[in-house]
């Protein structure tokens, strides 16, 4: 059993970006800058936002954190959203969710211009990764691929299962895992809650490769897949005790893979370090250098 160890992989990334936004002031550049939006006092968003205001520091980038209250009005937050598409010293934004229940999330995520979207989740993006094309990625998916990639497990040909259809982790990890991107080429199935056990399992146990990302602890146990599977563990769930704990009933899976991610440490490492990637690229697509 080997670790896919996401802080080895993203301190990797994040070196390899503060070099050339070193190099990029040096030659008389601003440095990048990324703008994150928190609404309320969310207590899992208060940790995520600081991981990635902190990350942003290491990675050279200026960023700021703009908080509003949990009574902010939809079309006050759409107002503060299209300021900042027009501002030119904001290169991406992030609007943390979940946001209220007055807020319609999937309408403030399309208020977002595609050129600073560097969630990904933007239609505009969302389609052209879809279809192969140039675009920013989603977070955590494209993390995952660049975790397969510096450990150079084999992707192209292999059989995966992912178990989970969000529009942030499932979707797009099975789209981008069966193009022919980078690190791609893969026969994907995806599979959700609804999925028939029997029909989970027939897929699973056949997998070289499972992503679950379904929020509930211990989902995946050790009946569910061969040995020496890849297994990519998206979930991050507190227990009753404050334990964090993922997706896999680790301890008794861990044995039967080849590769796995633990929890925490492995994809929320690397969904911070998709977000630096792309808001490098959204720099750079605005100065002409990429």
């Amino acid at each position: 059993m080997n670790l896919l160890d996401g802080k080895k992989c993203a301190d990797s990334l994040i070196a390899g970006i503060a070099k050339q936004v070193a190099r990029h002031v040096d030659a008389g550049l601003r440095k990048p800058h990324m703008t994150v939006i928190l609404v309320g006092n969310h207590a899992p968003s208060e940790s995520y936002v600081k991981s990635k205001i902190t990350t942003c520091s290491l990675s050279g980038f200026d960023s700021n954190l703009i908080r509003l209250p949990e009574s902010v009005t939809e079309k006050e937050l759409l107002a503060l959203i299209a300021g900042i598409n027009e501002d030119n010293s904001t290169d991406g934004v992030i609007v943390q969710l979940p946001l209220p229940k007055q807020i319609n999330a999937q309408r403030v995520i399309n208020a977002i211009s595609p050129e600073k979207d560097i969630d990904g989740f933007h239609p505009t993006n969302f389609g052209r990764m879809a279809l192969g094309q140039k675009a920013f990625r989603p977070a955590t998916a494209y993390g995952i691929c660049k975790l397969l990639q510096f450990y150079q497990v084999p992707v192209a040909g292999r059989h995966c299962v992912v178990i989970g259809r969000s529009n942030i982790v499932g979707k797009p990890i099975s789209i981008m895992l069966s193009n022919d991107f980078d690190i791609g080429n893969a026969t994907v199935t995806l599979t959700h809650i609804e999925t028939p056990r029997e029909l989970l399992l027939d897929e699973t146990r056949r997998a070289d490769i499972v992503i679950v990302a379904v929020g509930i602890p211990g989902f995946v146990t050790p009946d569910m897949v061969k040995d020496g599977v890849t297994l990519i563990d998206v979930g991050i769930n507190r227990l009753e005790n404050g334990k964090l704990v993922g997706d896999v009933a680790f301890d008794a899976v861990a044995p039967k893979c080849e590769w796995i991610t633990p929890v925490p440490g492995g994809v929320g490492r690397m969904t911070v370090a998709a977000l630096m990637i792309n808001t490098l690229a959204a720099y750079q697509n605005n100065f002409e250098l990429a």
